[in-house]
């Protein structure tokens, strides 16, 4: 079993919804246990801006499931919860990534690992540090790739989108 970190984010529809109905959907995953939930942080758009605030958070996963596995794994949440994939950076109704999968880099065709541009990204990695501030992503520390962007457009939303994650 390896650690992993997901990524979600949405903007479509009932956005806590989705977010609900997406860590129901990946507590299901096949040889993975959901550790963690980061906070919930409500962020402007990045890359196509025209379009409603996003709501995003993480998870930390413990998982047997190989990248490409859990790739497919995340894809069928997207396609459960009817993403639809019309603009790069677009309006969604979620987005799962894989974020991190232990320390394995990898850079393939449709699976880079870290996720590119992970460090450009405060609202990615905000929540990711809920769940460990001692994380570091390409050899540097978490609060220094924070502290090296922007933080504009990231506010706590929630801190939990569920009184008991255990009775979920």
């Amino acid at each position: 079993m390896i650690n992993s970190y997901l990524g979600l984010g949405t903007n479509v529809g009932d956005r806590k919804d989705n977010l609900r109905q997406a860590i129901s959907l990946i507590k299901d995953f096949p040889q993975t246990k959901v550790l963690l939930l980061s906070k919930i942080y409500e962020t402007e758009p990045w890359g196509y801006t025209e379009q409603d605030n996003f709501l995003n958070m993480c998870l930390k996963l413990e998982t047997a499931l190989s990248p490409y596995q859990l790739l497919a794994e995340c894809q069928a949440v997207e396609k459960e919860l009817k993403r639809k994939r019309k603009v790069r950076w677009g309006p969604r109704t979620i987005d799962v990534d894989i974020l991190l999968y232990d320390n394995v880099n990898l850079s393939e065709e449709d699976l880079t690992i870290p996720h590119p541009r992970i460090a450009e990204r405060n609202f990615v990695l905000i929540p990711l540090r809920d769940l460990d501030k001692k994380l570091t992503i390409s050899n540097k520390k978490i609060d220094e790739l924070i502290n090296n962007n922007v933080n504009a457009g990231v506010k706590l939303y929630r801190e939990s989108i569920f009184e008991d994650f255990t009775n979920m």
